[in-house]
């Protein structure tokens, strides 16, 4: 019988299977154990003697990383880490990791789907159709893409690639993104203030992580910026958003319409005001699935972990200033 040396533990996880993590890490003499943690003392216990840490969703607090002191990295199961503690992890000289580049079609896809959904009044007008109103006055009024501006905050690889779908099929984009310093050079993207952004975006696509800098960042203030008739798309996180403002502006009209793929409590409460609003349109976090992204993220999170079981550092590494 095989000893394995190393343990890895997946602390929670949303209807998979494991068989091509396990095959990694069985690769490199190190054991795979599943669990299905809810609590810190869940992943404390579950963890104990592990080198590695594969998340999902459960948070991964100081305590957690604090009461494991064989633990060399965290690897997630996502591009956002809002719910791990880095700084706790920088501090206990433990690597976190995520897979930034793992669904970028696909987001960019689900955006883009929205937006020309929303343009078009596709939805609306499918209503009308079936309670029996034949006519385009129902979708009056619609205009060129070519007229219209889409406004991208943060302009990373996600809202990059679907700039260049939105500018093929004729919007003009400009983005927001005070990390980002290239964007005309790169694209042609005009980089603007946040201000400019949603005084001059017919449409205003949110592709920010989760960060103390972006929570709430759309608030009351900065829809009431908004170009009259706005649309609003998020594909990023939902407290990006502060939903309250947002549901106020939909219910005044000074914001025409949503497409929301992220909400700020998922899954939706029954009484949310989002599901009852016809300008509304709501998928329910799928934005980054298809097959393939989904055996892509598996496989690289697991690499991750296997870079620092082989002495290195993970390949996609969040916390960059670490020292070992």
């Amino acid at each position: 019988m095989r000893r394995f040396l190393l343990k890895v533990v997946i602390t929670d996880y949303n209807k998979m299977e494991f068989e091509e993590e396990k095959r990694v890490f069985e690769s490199v003499g190190a054991k795979l154990e599943i669990a299905q943690c809810r609590t810190e003392d869940e992943v404390i216990e579950a963890s104990l003697g592990a080198t590695g840490l594969i998340n999902s969703e459960i948070p991964i607090t100081r305590k957690i990383i604090e009461s494991l002191p064989e633990l060399k990295v965290i690897a997630k199961y996502s591009i956002g880490v809002d719910n791990i503690d880095v700084e706790a992890a920088t501090e206990n000289n433990v690597f976190v990791a995520n897979v930034p580049d793992y669904c970028q079609e696909e987001v960019s896809n689900h955006a883009l789907a929205l937006i020309m959904t929303l343009t078009r009044k596709i939805v609306s007008l499918n209503q009308s159709v079936k309670q029996g109103k034949w006519s385009f006055h129902e979708g009056v009024p619609l205009h060129r893409f070519s007229t219209q501006t889409v406004g991208l905050i943060s302009y990373g690889s996600i809202a990059r690639n679907l700039s260049k779908k939105l500018t093929a099929i004729g919007f003009k984009v400009i983005a927001y993104d005070p990390y980002y310093q290239s964007a005309n050079q790169e694209t042609n993207v005009e980089l603007v203030s946040l201000e400019e952004l949603m005084g001059r975006s017919d449409v205003i696509s949110i592709h920010s992580p989760l960060i103390k800098e972006t929570y709430h960042l759309v608030n009351k203030e900065v829809l009431e910026l908004a170009k009259p008739g706005a649309i609003i798309i998020n594909t990023g996180r939902g407290s990006v958003i502060n939903e309250a403002d947002l549901i106020n502006a939909l219910k005044t009209g000074e914001i025409s319409g949503a497409g929301l793929d992220v909400l700020e409590q998922e899954p939706m409460d029954v009484s949310n005001p989002l599901l009852s609003m016809e300008n509304v349109i709501l998928t329910p976090h799928i934005a980054f699935y298809t097959e393939e992204s989904i055996q892509e993220l598996k496989r690289k999170t697991a690499l991750n972990i296997v870079d620092v079981l082989q002495g290195g550092k993970p390949r996609y590494l969040v916390n960059n200033l670490i020292k070992i």
